[in-house]
């Protein structure tokens, strides 16, 4: 039988409810894992509580990853036993994601787990550390180097700027860490950052240039907060660009990028072709202790997460979110 997270919207609306399934129920694909854990992402939480419109069809179980044993295949590069982990590919929007004990998906969506990753440290990972790797690639092919200053990490006490924090100090960046749990600062210098800054010193509007601060950032939270980092980056300075807490807005000027020659670097995790995804996961699994994780990680079981996805949302969950499907 298949446990889910089941989306539903049709009488009497619109909800989110653990339900036991046919496993025929599944729907097609070419290779079926036996899903072991998953995570609880802010898209997922925008999904269950129907606060976002990310389910594109219904009915829908969510999770935009997933990391489990193969347990049939017809992919060519697939077999029984393989260990693999799934993130994007529209999982979870258009087709039934992770946050249930069994997925059906297609063989070029998944990724053979390094040998010295577990499936429970793949998702202690999850699409967001996946993308905080992707964002710091992306610096790196830019020409950002420890030499050039300071990497700003905004939204960093959540999944993504924690793990960003994490692999920017292993690399030899010094951090910056803007955050509205000030609170949170031991906790962020745990994680390699060397400076703590109020997330509301961004989050308001502010002059289209400013002081030249920081020679790179990664920033996962967008809108005023997103023009702000613009304008305090250094000349030839970049910044990686992959979330939108704060909204899809712009609000910023031409000035930093004519100016000052700025880049602006958007971060698509969701569709990146197969050799970067290996890449990421490579070094991921070269630069992540594990130990190092259990810090920001907290895990639920599968019935806890439609009341975890409204804490999340309401910004009282720090870190990383695990679940474990089989409980």
């Amino acid at each position: 039988m298949l446990k889910a997270i089941l989306i539903s919207n049709d009488e009497p609306g619109y909800r989110a409810e653990l339900v036991t399934l046919p496993r025929d129920r599944l729907p097609e694909g070419d290779v079926t894992v036996d899903v072991e854990y998953s995570t609880l992402n802010y898209k997922d939480g925008l999904a269950i509580t129907g606060r976002g419109p990310v389910v594109r069809k219904f009915p829908m179980v969510p999770g935009i990853d997933l990391a489990g044993i193969v347990s049939a295949s017809d992919h060519p590069e697939f077999s029984p036993g393989d260990r693999v982990v799934l993130n994007g590919w529209g999982v979870g929007e258009q087709h039934w994601g992770g946050l249930a004990n069994k997925a059906r998906v297609r063989g070029e969506w998944l990724v053979r787990l390094p040998d010295d990753i577990s499936t429970r440290q793949a998702m202690m990972i999850g699409t967001a550390g996946y993308t905080a790797m992707l964002s710091v690639m992306a610096l790196e092919k830019y020409g950002i180097t420890p030499a050039d200053g300071d990497v700003l990490v905004t939204g960093a006490s959540g999944g993504v700027g924690g793990i960003a924090i994490m692999l920017l100090s292993r690399l030899g960046y010094r951090v910056v860490a803007a955050t509205g749990r000030l609170h949170e600062r031991p906790y962020l210098e745990s994680l390699g950052a060397k400076d703590v800054i109020d997330r509301a010193t961004l989050s308001e509007p502010g002059r289209p240039l400013q002081k030249e601060r920081w020679a790179a950032a990664i920033d996962s939270v967008g809108s005023h907060t997103l023009a702000n980092v613009c304008a305090g980056l250094k000349a030839d300075g970049a910044v990686a660009a992959c979330g939108m807490a704060q909204g899809l807005d712009l609000p910023a000027s031409v000035a930093p990028f004519i100016l000052r020659g700025v880049a602006l670097l958007g971060i698509n995790s969701v569709t990146r072709p197969k050799p970067q995804r290996i890449t990421a996961w490579k070094r991921l699994a070269e630069l992540i202790e594990p130990a190092g994780l259990e810090a920001s990680v907290s895990e639920i079981g599968i019935g806890d997460v439609v009341t975890a996805a409204r804490q999340l949302l309401e910004g009282q969950i720090r870190g990383r979110v695990v679940v474990n499907v089989k409980t």
